[in-house]
Parts: structure tokens; sequence; C-alpha cells
């Protein structure tokens, strides 16, 4: 108990202190002093740079940004004394190729890691060493099952031909200003439950209802979020009397499983039942991957409640954040810029137009859109490059982090030793002139594109958008497929205007959604 209450006094002395050094430098206007004459933050004796993190935390991926820059792409974080907050951000891709490739096995995800995001279990996210390996293995023959393909295409083709457009197509003879971000999350919340768990909740529909578990995803993400920028013991002093961010994020904590809880045994029931009836497990639709993981089980085939349905509820809880979370924020990001460059509209239109009419033409028919096939979509250079220079820019999860095993050396000559916060800002990667030149924050597609017309490929550790090395995202190519099937669909059937005078900036989350999102008119494109 004495132990307790010292932890106690001393988080509250160093918050008084942080407090009062900041509020004294804020309201004497004395923010300059924040930043030295490079530009770069000031280390204070006992707050180290925590003040002028605090005070552009409202735009920290631009803040963080700004520093690597002027810092050639490593920059050390001095934090609050005595809160472990001293962190190494680097961009320098040589730094990156060393941490997640050739070096890999010395920088794991680490045990704060898996605090921070304590509510993904020890699903592949959190997970290192033979944990992961193990399952990663069983996602990487799940998801490149012939099976699971054959259910995944037919899946999103299904949910964008009778889900999306006909919502779209409401909105637009009504004349209704609609939120892409919010269509979006409906979109690919429903298709992730589809192709995960083989159950549509029906959440993208034009009564446009509440879905609780979408909403406590919200709430986790903001939450754990928060838990990167404050100093450890104090998001655990809060967890602890059950305030602020972490009383939100335990209530959605309990909302999260009592859904992933239902949705589980119910999948269960159904495998059961088939394999009992002896039933092909394939209606030639293909297979969802919880009845796939479900099937690796033998004990849960035999009916039996075994202690596999924690880790089952954790590998589904993973697989929904993963996909229908990146996939919306890379749709609603990709969107946005195109609106705002209508030259790039015109060319993928082009593209579409010259390339894919016949096909586009005998899928669509008989409806009031035209649909495009995946294998057709496959072979578009320009879209192509149009989806990964929106994910450069706006990448759907904005950081990462590492923590070294051993002391080491990096490539760019800091040492780094356990303990040790590595943050790797692939937002600031996308952003850096030595990286990409001068026109780095131009939304160019051509940057994409070979001499020849077809498609540039640049190294994971230069373009990190689906991380790099062995944990490289295991579903990239179904974000890729998802990202052209609805944006070959809008483009070519709507045109989209948005709506003037919104302010257009990230929130602050693991995840880069639109802090307020993305309100737009769609108007029937004629046909041609």
């Amino acid at each position: 108990m004495a132990s307790i209450l010292c932890n106690l006094e001393m988080i509250l002395v160093s918050v008084m202190i942080m407090g009062c050094i900041f509020i004294i430098l804020w309201m004497s206007g004395y923010g300059q002093y924040y930043y030295s004459t490079r530009g770069l933050p000031t280390k204070w004796p006992i707050v180290g740079s925590l003040p002028a993190l605090l005070l552009q935390v409202h735009r920290i991926h631009d803040w963080c940004t700004d520093v690597l820059e002027q810092s050639h792409c490593t920059y050390q974080f001095r934090g609050l004394w005595c809160s472990n907050m001293d962190w190494l951000v680097t961009s320098d891709p040589s730094n990156i190729h060393y941490i997640t490739t050739s070096n890999f096995s010395n920088f794991p995800k680490g045990p704060e890691f898996k605090e921070f995001f304590d509510i993904l279990g020890d699903g592949i996210f959190n997970s290192d060493s033979d944990t992961w390996k193990s399952q990663r293995k069983l996602a990487r023959e799940s998801i490149t099952h012939r099976l699971f393909y054959k259910f995944l295409v037919k899946a999103s083709h299904e949910k964008v031909q009778h889900g999306l457009l006909p919502v779209l197509e409401h909105v637009s003879q009504q004349g209704l200003v609609v939120d892409l971000q919010d269509l979006f999350q409906r979109f690919t919340f429903d298709a992730t439950c589809l192709i995960v768990t083989g159950h549509d909740p029906g959440c993208l529909s034009i009564s446009f209802p509440d879905v609780a578990f979408s909403k406590a995803v919200d709430v986790m993400e903001e939450a754990i979020f928060y838990r990167h920028i404050l100093p450890q013991s104090i998001w655990k002093l809060l967890r602890r009397l059950d305030i602020g961010e972490e009383k939100k994020h335990k209530r959605a904590w309990q909302t999260i499983d009592l859904v992933i809880g239902e949705i589980i045994s119910s999948k269960k029931e159904e495998v059961s039942k088939r394999l009992s009836d002896e039933k092909e497990m394939d209606d030639g639709r293909g297979i969802d991957l919880l009845a796939s993981y479900i099937m690796e089980d033998t004990t849960v085939i035999m009916g039996c409640k075994s202690s596999n349905d924690t880790s089952l509820r954790d590998a589904v809880l993973s697989l929904l954040v993963a996909g229908r979370d990146t996939t919306s924020s890379a749709l609603s990001w990709f969107f946005w810029l195109v609106t705002t460059n209508p030259h790039v509209e015109r060319k993928i239109i082009e593209e579409l137009r010259t390339t894919l009419q016949p096909e586009a033409e005998q899928i669509g028919r008989g409806q009031e859109w035209r649909l495009f096939d995946v294998e057709v979509l496959e072979r578009l250079p320009y879209l192509h490059g149009a989806v990964c220079e929106s994910l450069r820019l706006y990448p759907p999860v904005p950081f990462n982090h590492k923590s070294p095993m051993k002391p080491d050396i990096l490539p760019s000559g800091h040492r780094v030793n356990p303990g040790m916060k590595i943050y790797i800002p692939l937002y600031s990667m996308g952003r850096m002139t030595s990286i990409w030149g001068q026109d780095c924050l131009e939304f160019k597609p051509e940057r994409w594109i070979t001499d020849g017309g077809g498609i540039k490929h640049e190294p994971s550790y230069k373009f990190s958008a689906f991380n790099a090395g062995p944990r490289t995202c295991l579903g990239k190519n179904i974000a890729f497929l998802q990202m052209k099937i609805v944006a070959a669909a809008i483009i070519y059937n709507y045109n989209i205007q948005v709506v003037p005078g919104q302010t257009i900036s990230p929130s602050l989350s693991i995840i880069l959604h639109m802090k307020n999102g993305l309100k737009v008119k769609l108007f029937k494109r004629a046909a041609s």
C-alpha cells in the first residue's frame, strides 16, 4: 500500500510540475521558447519536449513531419522525467529497412505495445516470436486459399452492387449531402464482417442505422492514441480510476466482446451443423475466414467450448479492425484527393472508358450503373498509381513503433537500447523531400508509372503503408482489390462535389480518419 501511495504521489507531483510550466509559458506568450534556433523542440529540464508536443498535438502528424525534415529524418524525443517517454522517431529508409527487415529479430513489438493495444489480446498484431509466426502462417493459408479468394471477390462485388451503389443512387436522386467517410466505414464494416465471419450486419443502408460495434471501435482507437502521447503512469492511473478516455475504452471493450462473442457462437453452431450433416462448407460462394479458423480446431468442430474461444475472439477482432478501418480511411482520403485534383479524376475516367467500356457494359447490363471486373481493374496503371499515391500521402496507419531487445546502432548512427520506443511515422515518410523529392506534397499518380506505361514498384522501406519486411500486411491485396472496385464504380457512375467550407484534417486516432468527415453531394454521370 505504501508503495502504491508513493508512486501515486510521484505521478501527481510530476503532473503538477509539468502543468505549471506549461500553463505559465502558455499564458505568458512564450510559445517561441518551445523551439530552438534550428526549429526543433526545446528539451526542458524535467518535462523535456512534452510541452511542445502538447501544444502541437492537434496537428501532431504534420508537426512530426516538420521536426523530422529539420532533423534529417531522425529525432531523439525527450519526455517527462521518469515517465519512460524517451523515443527515437525516424523516417530514414535505411533505418526502417534495418529495423523491419535486415535485423528484424531484434525489433519485436515488445511488451509495451501489447499494453497499449491490450484490447486486441494475443491477436496477430500484438504477438511476437513463435506465437506470431503460427498466427501469420494460419492467416496466410486462409487468405490465400482459393475458396476464400472466391468468396472475397463475390462478396466485395455484391456489397458494392447491392449495398453501396443503391445508397449513392438514393443520395443522388434526393439531392442529399452525405458524409463519404461515414459511408465508407459502413461499407467496409459490412464487407469485412462478411468476409471474416460470413455475417452481414447491414450497416450500409439508406436508413443509416446506428451500429454499436462500429462506434465502440472508434472510441477504442482514440483512447489508444492518447495512450501514446501521455506518460504511461498517467494513463494507467486514469484506467485504475476509471475516468476519461480509459473509462470510454473500458465500455467500448465490453460492447466489442459482446458482439464478437455472439458472432463466434453462431458461427461454431453453423460449422458444427454442416459437418454433422456431412454437408460441404463450400456452397458455391467460398468460405469466410472465421469458418476456416474454426475448422482448424477439431475440439470446436466436435462441439466443445474450448479455450480456443479466446484466440478466436482475438483473431476476429484483429481482422475486423484491420479491414474496416484501414480501407475506409484509405478510400476517404483517396476521394478527397481525386475530387480536389480534377485532372486526376479525368484521367481515371478516360482510362476506364477507353479500356473497360466493353467489359463494363457486359457486367452492368440491366443495372442503373456499371461495375468493373477485378481482373480488368488489375490492368489499369493510372488507377493503381492514384491509389498508391493516396496511400503514400495518407497511410491509414500513420505510425508504427518497435522496441529493441538488445542494444543496437542504427544505420543513421543513433544508439538504441532495450525499453526505448522507436516510432516510425508513416505519414511523415510520404512527405520527406529526401525520400520523394521536392514535389513530395503533390498528388501525382504518374509517380507510380514507368516510362513504358507499366506499374512502378517502390521498396516497402520507402513506401510503408502496408508495413515492411516479415510483418508486411497480409491484407495488402485485399485492400487494393476493394479500393479499386469501389473507386472505379463511384468515379465512373457519379460526379462527386465536396461541400465547400469544410476543414479536412486527420483525427487524433491510431487510424488516420478525417476529423470532421467528408461531406459531399453526388450527381449521376451522363452515360457514355
